[in-house]
């Protein structure tokens, strides 16, 4: 493999990604008024506007990889009311629906599923099963090196693309992410670690375009977010 084939590898296979058993109707948690006073999670899910997901009829982006001189895309439209999916890269064009996963969909449902939930994390801690989610505290952020708060996601040891997988989120007192710690297999030491920033909104939900790393020449970001509402 060339060096961005492997990392873009790493990239997939790092990812929470979950299949329909342990991810929760889209739909069914979208229509869902969460209360403001409620667990730390759900109020991150609000700050980024969860509230406006609910009219969201579908989603377009772009997710990109750029490291040194090298750079990879992918685009995908998705209708979460429906659960239709189109990819588009510059070799292929794949559409199918992730209630009926087959074997000539597989590969690029899970590559779905992994930038959907770097896009998506704010409500995925929500929407996903089969998840812990342990008690805010204050911690030393890795990259900025300042306080912020902090709450660990863990997934459960079955089910899903790469079960077992855990993510330290450290926000701010808005509730906004401003890093993240990914940990394979719920590790102790860093698999990942990014910022999240360039913050726009887009009809009402804040999304991080940007994911940098402390070292070396890397970006994962998104492009190209766009809404279309009820």
């Amino acid at each position: 493999m060339t060096r961005l084939s492997s990392f873009l590898c790493f990239i997939l296979l790092f990812s929470a990604c979950k299949t329909d058993t342990k991810e929760q109707t889209t739909t069914v948690e979208a229509d869902s008024e969460l209360k403001t006073e409620s667990t730390t999670a759900e109020k991150i899910a609000l700050a980024h506007g969860f509230e406006n997901w609910k009219h969201v009829n579908d989603i377009q982006f772009t997710f990109n990889v750029d490291r040194d001189s090298s750079h990879f895309e992918r685009s995908w439209t998705w209708n979460p009311k429906s659960d239709d999916v189109r990819l588009v890269t510059d070799t292929d064009t794949i559409q199918y629906n992730r209630t009926s996963v087959d074997s000539l969909s597989i590969n690029a449902d899970k590559a779905f599923i992994n930038d959907k939930f770097w896009l998506l994390i704010p409500f995925q801690m929500i929407w996903d099963k089969g998840t812990t989610i342990s008690e805010s505290s204050t911690a030393v952020a890795p990259i900025s090196k300042t306080e912020l708060n902090k709450i660990t996601l863990t997934y459960g040891n079955e089910g899903g693309y790469t079960p077992g997988d855990a993510y330290d989120i450290y926000f701010d007192k808005d509730y906004i992410i401003q890093e993240w710690v990914f940990r394979k297999g719920n590790s102790e030491e860093p698999s990942m670690t990014t910022t999240f920033e360039n913050y726009q909104d887009v009809n009402g939900i804040k999304f991080a375009h940007d994911h940098k790393m402390t070292e070396g020449n890397f970006n994962l970001y998104f492009s190209n977010i766009k809404i279309k509402s009820f």
